[in-house]
């Protein structure tokens, strides 16, 4: 069935759904690494493709940017649609030295100031956590490929810009042990435990708090290919 978000067809989106925040990184995915891809959703022009990866059914599409945003995409994508596993692949800002740019890193938790959970099913808590047998198949994956996977927690922002008499990045490290920034995992996360799904987050640093590092928005859109490899692979060992 249709949803107020997504024109997709019964059958045409596949039982694992790789999600980036930017629609147009979906399409480069599709593009660059599924056969025969066929657009299933361009509502809000939030795009998603279904093609094949060494001959197994993936799919691909954008979340947007924060927790609304790929809350309602999640949602709908494993209540509506049957979808099984949703591995978030985006971008993060480095808290620490240890996170270098290009480096990925795959969220064994996410900690967020958010009321995500709370607001859609009235669960407490600053955390919460991926699918750890979804994870282990990404880190075996990453193994496969000679690829290091950073395991951390990452912060799940509801703010891009914090003002200055807020806490930064040395305090979400330090007070939360929050490795990286990002704004969606949260969400994700909470989402997939609520509905009995799996999901999982790699993100590949793409700027840096500490040496003020940064890739340029066109990079971030066709330079992760790394950690896409991994995401289908792992795909791909969900059959």
């Amino acid at each position: 069935m249709a949803t107020p978000h997504n024109e997709a067809t019964p059958g045409s989106i596949a039982k694992t759904v790789l999600m980036p925040g930017d629609p147009l990184r979906a399409q480069y995915i599709a593009r660059t690494y599924l056969k025969d891809p066929v657009q299933f959703n361009s509502v809000r022009g939030m795009l998603g493709f279904t093609g094949t990866y060494k001959d197994t059914r993936v799919s691909v599409m954008g979340s947007g940017m924060g927790m609304p945003s790929i809350g309602i995409y999640s949602y709908e994508l494993y209540k509506f649609y049957d979808v099984e596993n949703i591995i978030r692949i985006g971008s993060a800002g480095s808290y620490t030295s240890s996170l270098q740019v290009m480096d990925i890193a795959l969220a064994e938790s996410a900690w967020s100031e958010s009321t995500f959970a709370m607001a859609q099913a009235g669960v407490e808590g600053h955390i919460q956590y991926p699918t750890q047998s979804l994870n282990d198949v990404i880190l075996e994956k990453g193994k496969m490929l000679g690829l290091t996977l950073n395991l951390c927690r990452v912060h799940s922002s509801d703010v891009f810009y914090h003002e200055d008499n807020v806490d930064g990045y040395q305090e979400f490290y330090e007070k939360h042990g929050c490795a990286c920034v990002e704004m969606e995992s949260y969400a994700l996360f909470h989402n997939a435990r609520i509905l009995g799904r799996r999901a999982a987050c790699l993100l590949t640093i793409s700027d840096s708090f500490v040496d003020h590092r940064e890739l340029t928005a066109k990079e971030r859109e066709t330079s992760f290919d790394d950690m896409m490899r991994v995401a289908l692979e792992a795909a791909r060992a969900w059959g």
